[in-house]
């Protein structure tokens, strides 16, 4: 197994054995007007406590193992989300946040970060990390994933710091990416194609190094070292990023017209999987990208539409709400104008009443993939309403590119 997985269980509710044992409540979000996502991710923060605040990825969630959970990929979206809405002061509470478990972790203090924490304001002491309790074995469990880091999330927590620092937060949010981009560095990889690795997946003081290679990863990655070398001028992270886009550009399948997923563990043998965001994020975040791939959009129209919008991967069986906001996002900053509107009404069609956004547009949206933690189980996408897909919605609404914080293309 390898390559593309290992952020997606943030994202990913585990199955429908354990979606059977959450307790699902009406949001606590004040309604907002149609086509406002924006106002949707303001209710979120306007319903939290003051202060440096993590907000729960499954808002309507009331136990379980995903009740309190704050993915941090899905709170690097909002608050990237945020700044493109011009809600700078609600986006840092967030980046605080963020830079508060830097510097608070319960055991790691080398730049790392976790790939989720307890929803709601940091306190004083270590960050808490979200967790629940199991009737069975009577204790307290908290999830290997969550207690993980792997770099794509690390690298979404760098491109909001980032966000940040470009809308006058303060320069404290770029030192905290720098702090980041240096931990991730040290996971770069000479293997096949190069590039960097997935981090890490359990607890501490051992966790597992992962030792697949990501193309999603790799993306975000150089993204977020390229961000770092135009505000710095620094040759290293000019050389990260380098790194990290040939390993992108490496996974490009001419005769699919598509990029690989990744590798598999041996770092060079492709995972041939198809994924949506693997084609659309690349066009995205790479400079030149959307000119030199652009039969990747051609491939996700003809292989991964679902109705009328985007499924996850080629188990077309519904709608995915934050990857069909993405290809909505990049139509409109390609000029396709026509086909933006198409989708931003798709997404638009997945709102819930509370506000929020859905994460699928059926009960159990499968991705292909199948669980780490139990490879007899799928992963899936259910229909609760979703931080990442709200993000998402927001982004595709005001055509912000959360890879260059910008209304561009790279």
């Amino acid at each position: 197994m390898g390559g593309e997985w290992g952020r997606r269980v943030g994202r990913i509710l585990r199955s429908a054995t354990i979606l059977a044992g959450l307790t699902v409540m009406a949001a606590p979000l004040a309604a907002a007007a149609p086509g406002d996502a924006c106002a949707s991710l303001a209710s979120l923060l306007g319903a939290a406590p003051p202060g440096p605040v993590f907000l729960p990825s499954y808002p309507t969630v009331a136990s379980g193992p995903l009740h309190g959970a704050a993915f941090l990929y899905d709170n690097a979206a909002a608050a990237i989300a945020l700044v493109g809405c011009g809600r700078t002061e609600q986006a840092r509470r967030i980046g605080e946040a963020i830079l508060f478990a830097l510097d608070h972790d319960r055991f790691w203090h080398d730049g790392r970060l976790r790939n989720g924490y307890a929803a709601g304001a940091v306190g004083d002491g270590p960050v808490k990390l979200a967790g629940w309790w199991d009737d069975q074995q009577k204790k307290w469990l908290e999830d290997r994933y969550q207690a993980g880091s792997d770099n794509g999330n690390m690298a979404w927590a760098m491109l909001a710091l980032l966000a940040l620092d470009q809308a006058g937060a303060g320069r404290q949010f770029r030192d905290g990416a720098e702090r980041i981009g240096r931990w991730v560095a040290g996971w770069r990889d000479g293997r096949g194609p190069g590039g960097f690795t997935g981090g890490t997946f359990g607890h501490e003081p051992e966790p597992q190094h992962l030792a697949w290679k990501s193309t999603e990863h790799n993306t975000d990655l150089a993204a977020a070292f390229g961000r770092l070398a135009a505000l710095t001028g620094a040759r290293e992270w000019h050389d990260l990023a380098r790194a990290a886009r040939r390993f992108v550009e490496a996974r490009w399948d001419p005769g699919c017209g598509c990029f690989a997923a990744g590798t598999t563990t041996d770092g060079a043998t492709p995972n041939p999987f198809l994924a949506l965001d693997t084609q659309v994020w690349p066009l995205l975040a790479l400079p030149g990208a959307a000119g030199r791939f652009a039969a990747a959009l051609s491939t996700a129209e003809q292989r991964l539409r679902a109705g009328d919008g985007f499924a996850y991967g080629e188990p077309t069986q519904g709608l995915w709400t934050e990857g069909t906001a993405q290809v909505a996002l990049l139509d409109r900053l390609l000029g396709r104008a026509d086909q933006a509107r198409a989708l931003a009404a798709a997404v638009e069609a997945q709102r819930a009443p509370s506000g929020g956004y859905y994460a699928s547009s059926v009960a159990g949206l499968p991705t292909g993939f199948m669980l780490d933690t139990d490879p007899t189980k799928p992963r899936l996408y259910f229909r609760l309403p979703h931080l990442g897909a709200t993000a998402w919605a927001a982004l595709a609404e005001r055509g912000f590119n959360p890879f260059t914080g910008t209304n561009g293309l790279p």
